[in-house]
């Protein structure tokens, strides 16, 4: 079977293989011939699916534009598996909506009830900043180093940067070739005030908040705990979120 010409490719040599990949709603009967055409609405509802749970994820990241791909594996080929009228999909839990994964197929409507997981690779394609030459770790980036291409934003981890004011003054944490997309993990985390320096702490609740100021007892890094001593003495947990600045969730 050639792969079906959807936003997404499909890799089966099995017809019914292919319908139960994506977990039609009519289903299909275990070893039953089906063509491409009879599989192609199942597989678009499946895509979409997928696609969907990408382009959300994709938009959470700042994002909303990215194009989608998915492409479907095939099932251990040592499978023995009933006949199912009805599979459904899922997304096992834990597990990441980009990259390399895995989809859920469970059969809810057969002679014998089974679960098993399909892998799957998506593919979320999108212009970001990417580098123009190689750059060696301890760079202190400025707006001649990157540029904008298309991307595979799935390919590795970390969050991409999508803006140059973003990237603009940081300090590269690893090398980078030429051409390789910037991401939030290849950047070393900003230090906002040092320990012993006075930050303002903006304790906020469900619909409230209380600004004051405090002490801070450990170095304010990106992406790190900060501990704050407030005029009470009671030492509060936060995050710092800008230049001598602690937000304390409560």
């Amino acid at each position: 079977m050639k792969p079906f010409a959807f936003p997404f490719t499909l890799r089966s040599s099995r017809p019914c293989l292919a319908v139960l990949a994506v977990a039609t709603w009519a289903g299909c009967a275990w070893g039953q011939e089906a063509s491409a055409a009879a599989a192609a609405p199942e597989w678009s509802a499946i895509g979409a699916q997928v696609q969907k749970m990408a382009r959300d994820s994709a938009g959470r990241a700042g994002l909303p534009d990215a194009r989608v791909e998915v492409e479907v594996g095939s099932l251990d080929p040592r499978l023995k598996l009933a006949p199912c009228q009805r599979i459904e999909p899922y997304l096992p839990t834990g597990l990441p909506v980009w990259g390399r994964t895995r989809i859920g197929l469970k059969c809810t409507q057969g002679t014998k009830l089974w679960n098993v997981t399909l892998p799957i690779t998506v593919r979320v394609w999108s212009r970001s900043l990417v580098t123009q030459a190689a750059l060696p770790a301890g760079t202190v980036l400025e707006p001649g180093h990157f540029t904008e291409a298309e991307v595979d934003l799935a390919a590795a981890p970390g969050a991409p940067i999508g803006q140059p004011g973003l990237a603009v003054g940081r300090t590269l944490a690893r090398s980078l070739p030429a051409g390789a997309a910037l991401r939030v993990s290849d950047l070393k985390a900003r230090q906002w005030f040092a320990a012993g320096e006075t930050v303002r702490v903006v304790a906020v609740g469900p619909g409230w908040q209380v600004v004051t100021e405090g002490e801070a007892m450990n170095p304010g890094l990106e992406g790190q705990t900060v501990r704050v001593r407030v005029e009470s003495g009671r030492l509060l947990q936060g995050r710092p979120v800008g230049d001598r600045q602690v937000e304390v969730a409560l």
